[in-house]
């Protein structure tokens, strides 16, 4: 029996404003990633869920809370979900890395995950992790509709392995998701999975 998982990423936060990279740090929404979860959870009022889970990190929690409220339903927390670790370029820029290393900048475009940023945790790891939380998720919802709240990169990467995509492509193959829009997957019950539809806002009018 297969499971539907609704994707969706958090809010807009007050780093991912100014392009820098988040990851493990638990940094707060601004007020237009408020007003995103407050979309989504209008969305969720909408097309209701059996359940809702969501990353570790605040800024994931804070986004669900609004569709929790509009079903009544108490939101699952899976530390397998939460946002890979971005080792040195926590609270920077992309721009500033390679101001300071120029090739190990270059070499991050051209295969993120052959070559992570130092002391950044293994993308091939967070995959299977993302990977392995998504399949537990949907062998506890047989059946049944589950939004995710969770993070772009993780989700990114976790969309190519289920799809067979190299993970090195990631950033290519999904360029970005957007602040609260619905990606549908579909999880059999053999751990299979094919994608619906990718990046759709949950409201037309969502930046």
């Amino acid at each position: 029996m297969s499971t539907t998982l609704l994707l969706a990423r958090h809010g807009q936060t007050v780093w991912h404003a100014e392009n820098r990279y988040a990851g493990i740090s638990d940094v707060s929404l601004t007020d237009t990633g408020r007003a995103q979860a407050a979309a989504l959870g209008r969305w969720a009022a909408a097309h209701p869920v059996d359940a809702i889970w969501t990353s570790p990190l605040s800024r994931a929690v804070v986004t669900a809370d609004p569709a929790c409220r509009a079903l009544d339903l108490t939101p699952h927390r899976e530390p397998g979900l939460r946002e890979c670790d971005f080792g040195v370029l926590e609270g920077r820029t992309l721009a500033e890395f390679a101001a300071e290393d120029p090739a190990a900048a270059e070499a991050y475009r051209a295969d993120p995950v052959a070559n992570p940023f130092p002391a950044a945790e293994d993308p091939r790891a967070a995959a299977a992790r993302g990977c392995e939380a998504l399949r537990r998720i949907a062998a506890a919802h047989p059946g049944e509709r589950v939004l995710v709240v969770a993070h772009n990169t993780l989700f990114r990467l976790v969309l190519c392995t289920l799809l067979s995509i190299p993970a090195g492509e990631y950033r290519r193959v999904f360029p970005r998701l957007r602040n609260t829009a619905i990606s549908e997957l579909r999880m059999n019950g053999d751990g299979a999975a094919a994608l619906l539809s990718l990046n759709v806002p949950c409201e037309p009018d969502v930046p």
